[in-house]
Parts: C-alpha cells; structure tokens; sequence
C-alpha cells in the first residue's frame, strides 16, 4: 500500500474538527398505504423477478467470489457514490458530513487503489448514505404514501420522485469508458447488492406477511438514514401509538350496548344516600 501523506491527512481532520454541520427538522416519513393493492401486486413480480433471476445469480456469484474480493467491490461501489452523497450533504446544510464525506473519497481514492480498500475508515472517516430523497425529507417534503416501485423495490412518492436526480448524479454515467464497460459495472454492483442481502433471506421467510414485514423494515431503516442514524423515538412510534389508539377507541365503541351493570350500583346507592338524617 502506498505511504499515506500526512499532509493531507492532517487537512482532512482539521477540516472536520472545524466545520458544524445544521441541519433542519426532516419532514416525517409515514406509514400510510393506502395503494397496498397495487403494491402487494408489484411486490409479488418483484419477488418472482427475484426468485427466478437474481437471487440464483447472487447466489452464485456468492460462490465463486471470494469474500476479500467482495468486500473490496463493495468498497469501491460505495466508493463511487460518494460525489453524489456529498452534494447532498451541501444541499441539507451539513458541512461538517460533507467535509468528512471529501476526505473519505480523497483517501479512499488516491490511497485506497480506487477505493478497493477502505483506508478512510481508520481515521474515524465513517461512510454516510445521502440521497435526495433524504435532502427532500430535510427541506421539510412530507414521504406521502409508501410505494413499491417496479424492479427498484420499496419507496415513498418523495423517496421515488427522489431517485430522477440521484440516476443523473452517479458519477459511473459520465466516465468516458465504453457503455459495455458501464453496462457490466453497473449490473455488478446490482448483483452485489443482492449478495449483502442474502444474510437475511432466513428471517424474511419465515415471515407470515413478507410484504408488511418489507415495508415495516424499509420504512423504519429510511427514517433512521434521515436522521443520520438518531431518530427521535416519536418519529419512528408516532404512527404505531396512532394505529393502537384507533383499535382502543375502535374497542371502546362496539360494546356500547352494554352499559346496564355499572348503572345498577348507582341506582343502589342513591336510597341509601336519601335515607340519610
């Protein structure tokens, strides 16, 4: 590995020591799902595309790669989302994740042989996950109702309006190498993904509701992105105490018609009171 330049090093962590980031309240990401129909139905050609197609695919691929290379594909995909994840941290108002996020790609990059290797992670240079449905969540847009797209899976109206400028802002579009070339990356870091997810596989199948249990995960996993990894507990229970106050009310209503006992003692007790000197 090359020798790390202390100089640029030294920049880098007094440039995240100095800056402070300010961001605003992020708009809340709800629960509502007033489309399940069509989105169970796109669920379900989703999970058949999956089952048929990508998952064997990842499987294989799971197989014959060895896991230093994974990691180190990984890194570098990751790596090449970094440009994009730092205008967004310009664009929520966080100058301090968007000078860690600077130096991270730098070191990465120049030292790290592309971004194969991590190097910026033993500086304490952490990765952030930024889009623009996030900076939309921050600018204060409500998530309107959840969405499942077709082939790109769970969102909210904001989180897909979201994804137009985050495909135009990968920096793989605009590398002047052959689309071939592009085409192939681009279906490896699909392929990738899929593989990280495979761990998961055993408790998803087991689920009764796949679907409510997909939703349920995704949205609560995207409020916690939003809040870089703090949410307040009300941004995250708000709609469960909700929906449990609407079955209490709900209960509290239907057994109306039985309120004669609690009147007995009452009418009872007032001779009682009246026969009192």
């Amino acid at each position: 590995m090359p020798r790390l330049p202390r100089s640029l090093v030294l920049v880098c962590l007094l440039s995240v020591a100095l800056l402070s980031g300010c961001a605003t309240a992020p708009g809340r990401t709800t629960s509502d799902d007033p489309w399940q129909g069509l989105n169970r139905s796109i669920y379900k050609f989703n999970d058949a595309l999956d089952r048929a197609a990508i998952k064997p695919v990842a499987q294989g691929y799971q197989k014959i790669t060895p896991s230093w290379l994974r990691t180190g594909l990984n890194n570098f995909f990751s790596n090449l989302e970094m440009p994009w994840t730092m205008v967004n941290d310009l664009l929520q108002g966080k100058p301090q994740m968007m000078a860690q996020d600077t130096c991270r790609l730098v070191l990465n990059t120049v030292v790290g042989l592309g971004g194969f290797i991590d190097v910026a992670d033993h500086f304490d240079l952490g990765e952030h996950k930024e889009d623009f449905g996030q900076t939309l969540a921050v600018w204060g847009v409500p998530s309107g109702p959840y969405l499942m797209l077709p082939f790109l899976g769970p969102s909210t109206v904001r989180d897909g309006f979201g994804r137009v400028p985050g495909y135009y802002g990968q920096p793989l579009r605009y590398a002047e190498i052959p689309w071939e070339t592009k085409t192939a990356l681009s279906v490896l870091d699909v392929v990738n993904t899929r593989t990280k997810l495979l761990s998961v596989e055993d408790a998803l199948s087991q689920a009764y509701d796949k679907y409510g249990v997909t939703r349920d995960a995704w949205l609560q996993r995207r409020e916690y992105l939003i809040y870089d990894g703090n949410p307040p507990e009300l941004a995250l229970d708000e709609d469960a105490e909700d929906m449990e106050s609407a079955d209490d009310s709900a209960a509290d209503n239907s057994p109306v018609t039985e309120s004669p006992e609690p009147s007995e003692p009452s009418a009872a007790a007032e001779p009682t009171a009246s026969s009192a000197p």
